[in-house]
């Protein structure tokens, strides 16, 4: 009889050093309530909105979900576009709130750090209260820089701004790069210790370029990200960097100038999880390696087979843990992302 499955962060700690686990790990980057009260049995997700006592019971209810599943550690992190007033250019297709230099001088941003931790603390702290033994959380503040000014500005009016004032096109990037820097201070300070790999999700690419022109991402973005990730790093935490879209172009400047310990999100059509392991492999962790659209096109079989091949073709490329290539959205099939979760713990034995 196999023993009971033991939580131990220790393993998605080395994976993110790149140094070869001795149980490869289980980690997704968002898995969504949806398909997690689908497989648990019951729905717990309005509990998040409840008083203390509710979001007690979903904080137990959401780190079950990853235990039962295999999982060493719990994926959580809090928006902060979600507290940036005139938000939802990006994730709710509004207009941008910011267009000139005028909107940009009356925007609040000396009050965005305390804003965060007024919204997200109690979150925090109800995650550090239940966390099991042997479990730590991946995560920290959500968002990176480019998606905290997309949220505000929009793509298309950023492209706007950048021909017609290039010196707000700096600013902004350098104001949300200044707020993301205080909350991530402020954030390791006091809840630091519950996490064992600092995360960013900052999409900074499409399935054939960047987003932003790269000379721009070095200029903008890549020292920003160096400020926080050796924020991370004096905290001793490793920092793993969730971009999708096809980012080779600027792949040095993000393991040599920002020092990105490991890089999560990956999609066949762009390039297969071998391409990830092989050029970066000896340098980086990488995370990922299941093609999202696998998990929702291909009957269980296929799924378990492609399992296994990426499994194998993992031995001997660094750190890896396995999961999907970008997420787990409620339109994944909850027998697909099963499919994958048991294939990885069968060969691992469990």
């Amino acid at each position: 009889m196999k023993s009971a499955f033991e939580p131990d962060y220790r393993h998605i700690l080395q994976a993110a050093r790149n140094r070869p686990a001795r149980r490869i790990p289980l980690y997704e980057h968002i898995i969504s309530e949806t398909v997690m009260e689908e497989i648990l049995g019951f729905a717990f997700a309005d509990l998040a909105r409840g008083g203390t006592a509710d979001k007690r019971d979903y904080t137990r209810y959401y780190i079950r979900f990853f235990r039962e599943m295999g999982y060493d550690t719990v994926s959580f992190e809090r928006l902060v576009s979600a507290i940036l007033p005139g938000s939802g250019a990006l994730y709710a297709h509004q207009p941008g709130s910011i267009h000139n230099r005028e909107d940009f001088s009356r925007y609040p941003w000396d009050s965005l750090t305390d804003a965060f931790f007024e919204a997200y603390r109690e979150d925090y702290q109800l995650l550090a209260e239940e966390m099991p033994p042997g479990m730590k959380a991946i995560g920290g503040p959500g968002n990176g820089l480019f998606e905290c000014v997309q949220d505000i500005v929009g793509y298309e009016q950023l492209c706007y701004i950048a021909v017609d004032d290039p010196q707000l096109y700096s600013d902004l990037f350098s104001r949300i790069g200044e707020t993301l820097y205080s909350i991530w201070d402020r954030f390791l300070d006091i809840y630091g210790d519950v996490f064992a790999v600092c995360r960013m999700g900052d999409d900074l690419g499409f399935r054939t370029a960047t987003l932003l022109d790269p000379d721009d991402i070095r200029r903008l973005i890549i020292p920003q990200y160096r400020k926080i990730v050796a924020r991370c790093h004096a905290h001793g935490k490793p920092f793993l960097l969730h971009s999708c879209g096809c980012i080779f172009e600027i792949m040095e400047d993000l393991i040599e100038i920002v020092g990105i310990d490991a890089k999560h999100s990956n999609e066949d059509a762009i390039a297969p999880f071998s391409r990830w392991l092989h050029a970066y492999g000896r340098r980086i962790g990488n995370f990922g390696g299941i093609d999202t659209d696998i998990l929702c096109q291909k009957q269980e079989q296929e799924i378990r087979a492609y399992v296994r091949k990426t499994f194998a073709g993992a031995a001997g490329c660094g750190g890896v843990a396995l999961g999907s290539g970008n997420s787990i959205p409620d339109y994944v099939p909850a027998a697909g992302y099963l499919a994958m979760v048991e294939t990885v713990r069968e060969v691992r034995g469990e």
